[in-house]
């Protein structure tokens, strides 16, 4: 059965569990509970969301049907593992640059590499791009391509790439990324003075519409 595309849900149960099994190996594999809130967790998720248990369920069915997710046997309560390499038959590294995608929608080789470090620890962002290609390189009777990389948009000095696992993507219909936190500091701090200098400009007037009347 091909796994793919993977629903909304699907993606955020098995970004989830790939990141579980390297961030809290102690609990892992997941109960149902742990699983929903994984998955809506406010930090490293993008979008956040509110999955119910129902969902989480139906997800969880749905991707052990293909394997994706194996349930564990002879507990009182059920939990969840991943198998996600044995399935779409990529190496750890992989795992990790897709579990990360899933998780916080498309980045730079630069900024996976910083995202997945608790998952796997990059020597450098050219070895992000080289499992990268990799991934978008796939062949067709191997499933094709599991990434694509996107157009550069203005103002953008790196590429970013984006997961194929929930289906094509149209790169003129994603979001802008967001500004980075330095620029958008700049930006207020540039407005700031633009409105300094705007009050300053009004006092220098009234000042002088002062001299002139006084002068008279």
């Amino acid at each position: 059965m091909n796994p793919l595309p993977l629903s909304p849900a699907e993606a955020r149960v098995l970004g989830v569990l790939v990141e579980k099994d390297k961030t809290v190996p102690d609990t892992y594999p997941l109960s149902l509970n742990a699983l929903v809130a994984g998955c809506n967790q406010k930090n490293n998720r993008d979008p956040v969301t509110n999955l119910r248990d129902a969902e989480v369920q139906a997800a969880i069915d749905s991707l052990k049907r293909s394997s994706l997710v194996i349930e564990s046997s002879g507990a009182r309560v059920a939990r969840y593992s991943h198998n996600t390499a044995r399935v779409l038959r990529v190496p750890d590294q992989s795992v990790a640059l897709l579990a990360t995608l899933l998780l916080r929608g498309s980045q730079t080789a630069a900024e996976l590499r910083i995202g997945a470090e608790r998952l796997h620890r990059f020597a450098d962002a050219s070895s992000v791009e080289a499992f990268l290609e990799e991934l978008a390189a796939r062949p067709q009777e191997q499933g094709g391509a599991l990434v694509q990389r996107l157009h550069r948009r203005p103002g953008e000095r790196e590429n970013r790439w984006a997961q194929l696992l929930t289906g094509p993507v149209n790169d003129a219909a994603l979001p802008e990324p967001e500004q980075p936190i330095a620029d958008r500091g700049s930006a207020r701090e540039l407005a700031a003075l633009h409105e300094r200098l705007a009050a300053l400009e009004g006092e220098v007037a009234a000042l002088r519409a002062e001299l002139a009347a006084l002068r008279r």
